[in-house]
């Protein structure tokens, strides 16, 4: 007898970011990026001004072009199942919306004359809260500590020495959130 194969939507609220995003991207490219930096970047408008505060969301969907799209689009697709399945989808969408306001606001505070946009910091946030996954109260995971050195070690490096239009320090910062959320979803109480 032939078993039938079906597709099935394991991990919805990643899949769902992951769908948001690609959207996101291509009408900025349709629109000549008008709709990004509408909608899908950061920028130093008044805070009372409510595309302030929503951009401090918003701009994790946004990305520059395919190919900073397809990079975080492969990191999001590969550990998202996995933590989505491990944490559930409501913390998933913790980490996201989270990791998209600190990372929205630091950039507002501490860089007011440059656009932020695309979900890297969501991926090292997902990057440092995979290698919690077999966290035991009392142990410290040697997979975490070398992600951290390797990925953040490498940010901070970035952060000194290149000159490009990358963000090291929303990195950092997903990094972080990954990393206080899998250390304290872990432990035991």
């Amino acid at each position: 007898m032939k078993e039938k194969w079906k597709v099935v939507i394991n991990a919805p609220v990643v899949i769902g970011f992951t769908a948001i995003c690609f959207a996101a991207t291509l009408s900025g490219l349709l629109t000549g990026g008008y709709s990004t930096r509408l909608l899908f970047q950061t920028m130093h408008t008044p805070l009372k001004n409510v595309m302030t505060w929503l951009r401090f969301f918003t701009h994790v969907f946004g990305h520059s072009d395919w190919s900073h799209f397809t990079g975080n689009a492969a990191y999001l697709l590969l550990l998202g199942p996995i933590l989505e399945e491990k944490y559930g989808k409501f913390s998933i969408v913790k980490v996201i919306a989270v990791t998209a306001f600190i990372t929205g606001v630091v950039n507002y505070i501490f860089f007011p004359g440059v656009a932020l946009c695309g979900a890297s910091g969501v991926v090292f946030a997902f990057i440092l809260l995979v290698s919690f996954t077999g966290f035991r109260d009392g142990e410290i995971p040697l997979s975490f500590i070398l992600v951290a050195l390797i990925f953040i070690g490498h940010q901070l490096f970035d952060a000194v020495f290149a000159s490009d239009n990358i963000s090291q320090l929303s990195h950092i910062i997903g990094g972080a959130v990954g990393a206080v959320s899998g250390y304290s979803w872990n432990r035991k109480s």
